[in-house]
């Protein structure tokens, strides 16, 4: 096998062009194997497999630089760079990240966990290059998802004005998450369909066997720029400042290497176009790529509806009811359960590409009408969610417009790692004025304050719930506010039922909300009392005056210390970032797993 413990871009070098097709075939077989166990990205990555080889064949890194946009597409980078060996534990504690990351590896050049950043990064990794007079190239790698989001477009436009080599690898396989919208993907399709160096070889084949003979295609080679100019008369990038070529077909090893090699050589920015199959060469990869993007651990249960499901079905049946709610995602429509929404409902579906900025600003737009104001809801990644905040803080909620943003995997996420926890939310939306947030913790509370949001309340509201199966217990009675549990009520007491009183039987009393609940009910036979706030902010004056009961006060907040501050208490938060790891030893991690809480809580 070439592919073995001992490969690394030098060996790479060495090998056949035969060799390196072969190589492809066995990363390919690896890269299913372990992400089909651990979880992951399979889609993306099967298809930039060639692509990476021929960038690890013409430039040599650390000393020039790659950047990833997203960084999820970059296994076989990670394979080819020293980490074969532990690609085994890919995604997992102590293993490797499931995104670029520079404290990983020397050949991690920035780390790349969202869309649409790598152009600026590179840039400015060539920026630095220039002021240390230090040589090395800087290549770019960007799907063409990543194109959909404006932050690309203010990189590329400062990096158009280069005088010294800059490349970027627009990888267009006509997919983000979910197929590509807008007018970027109908741009990028023609294209395709106008591809410059396909139509010239055509010609060349079409001029050789004319009567005029084979000794006229040589002419071809010296007129390209009339030829491009035909087919292409206005091409966006080289208007950037920026040297096109393209398409080109990212699986054909030989031209990959061949277009590289001369682009190495240009002293101004490049765009290469590269085209390739999401999912290639497996089969169910790529017949149904968007559900193979992204791929949950094999135990993951799959029997209940998750969150992201009762959100998408609740929606769904309101928008039938009230024709004034418009759903809004940014490339996320299944991930988010918005599928549902968008089927029924296709006119008031909008999907804005990995545009969260523009995406808060469109529904500040829907919601600001005089007569024709519609009610927008914004289903988003709580790590996402953070691209937007200076569009929700200056214009949404100065005008107090009514909107809703529906926050997905908010708190811990799991394997995805530090870039995709969902811990900050929480602060950066209970700073924003008139601004409400929900956390609820069962469906029966989502579909409730979902509601709530909707028609109760005013200005921005927000509803935050974790990734996952929905917590769904029978005979529920959901609320929107709190739920009080007391230990001494508990042999009597299911623990998802709250008190009718408030009886301050133990002395002590935990206050939580997210994830650190179900731990810390199970705390109630150890003589705390609970308090579940559903409602986050603003907090309900009767949280306050349960509170001020207790002498012993013990907060645990999924997320860094924000709502814990208003009481005097003693708090457990996450500080800083967390690392890769499944789910509950996340919750190991931050010390709220069972045990750790009980020592905490002095119990």
């Amino acid at each position: 096998m070439l592919l073995n413990d001992n490969i690394s871009p030098a060996k790479l070098k060495t090998f056949t062009p035969a060799e390196k097709t072969l190589l492809c075939e066995e990363i390919r077989s690896r890269l299913i194997s372990v992400v089909s166990k651990n979880g992951g990205h399979l889609a993306s990555n099967l298809g930039t497999v060639e692509l990476i080889v021929a960038m690890h064949s013409v430039y040599t890194t650390p000393h020039d630089s790659f950047v990833f946009d997203v960084g999820h597409q970059a296994y076989t980078h990670k394979i080819l760079t020293g980490r074969l060996a532990a690609f085994g534990r890919l995604r997992q504690e102590g293993g490797l990240s499931g995104f670029p990351k520079p404290s990983e590896s020397e050949h991690d050049a920035f780390i790349g966990g969202h869309a649409s950043i790598a152009v600026s990064a590179g840039l400015g990794i060539a920026a630095a290059k220039s002021l240390s007079n230090e040589s090395g190239s800087v290549v770019v790698v960007a799907g063409d998802g990543s194109f959909t989001g404006g932050g690309i477009y203010e990189g590329l436009n400062n990096a158009g004005k280069l005088k010294q080599g800059f490349t970027v690898i627009l990888n267009d396989n006509g997919m983000c998450i979910s197929k590509s919208s807008g007018a970027l993907a109908s741009y990028l399709s023609g294209l395709r369909t106008k591809g410059y160096y396909e139509a010239k070889s055509r010609v060349k084949k079409i001029l050789a066997r004319s009567a005029l003979g084979k000794g006229v295609s040589g002419v071809v080679g010296e007129t390209k720029r009339f030829v491009k100019g035909a087919l292409i008369p206005e091409n966006l990038f080289e208007n950037l400042g920026f040297k096109y070529f393209g398409p080109v077909d990212g699986h054909n090893l030989e031209e990959l290497i061949f277009i590289l090699e001369h682009v190495k050589t240009i002293n101004k920015p490049c765009l290469v176009h590269v085209m390739t199959k999401k999912g290639k060469g497996y089969v169910p990869a790529e017949e149904n790529a968007g559900h193979y993007h992204g791929l949950n651990t094999p135990n993951t249960p799959q029997h209940a509806d998750t969150y992201s499901e009762v959100f998408g079905k609740e929606i769904a049946r309101l928008g039938k009811r009230d024709n004034k709610i418009c759903l809004i995602t940014a490339a996320m429509k299944y991930a988010t359960g918005c599928n549902y929404f968008a089927k029924k409902f296709p006119g008031r579906f909008f999907d804005a590409g990995i545009a969260e900025g523009h995406a808060m600003t469109f529904a500040a737009g829907l919601a600001s009408g005089r007569d024709s104001k519609k009610l927008p809801v914004f289903a988003v990644y709580s790590t996402f969610m953070q691209r937007a905040f200076d569009q929700l803080l200056h214009d949404a909620a100065i005008e107090r417009l009514r909107l809703v943003l529906a926050i997905d995997r908010a708190g811990l996420s799991g394997e995805d790692g530090a870039t995709h926890q969902g811990t900050f939310d929480v602060g950066l939306l209970s700073m924003i004025p008139g601004t409400t947030v929900y956390a609820p913790f069962t469906a029966g509370e989502l579909r409730l304050c979902l509601n709530k949001a909707l028609y109760e309340d005013t200005g921005i509201a927000a509803v935050r719930y974790p990734r996952g199966i929905a917590f769904n217990p029978q005979n529920e009675e959901p609320c929107a506010d709190f739920k009080y549990y007391s230990a001494a009520s508990m042999p009597a007491l299911p623990p998802q039922t709250a008190c009718d009183s408030y009886n301050n039987n133990s002395g002590t009393l935990i206050i939580t909300y997210g994830r650190p609940i179900k731990p810390a009910l199970k705390l109630l036979k150890c003589g705390a009392d609970v308090l579940r706030l559903v409602r986050l902010h603003p907090l309900p004056d009767e949280v306050f005056a349960i509170a001020d009961g207790y002498k012993n006060i013990i907060f645990f907040e999924e997320g860094a210390p924000c709502i814990s501050r208003m009481f005097k208490c003693k708090t457990r938060a996450i500080e800083g970032f967390v690392p890769v790891a499944d789910l509950e030893r996340q919750m190991e991690m931050c010390g709220f797993d069972e045990q750790s809480m009980k020592e905490f809580a002095g119990l």
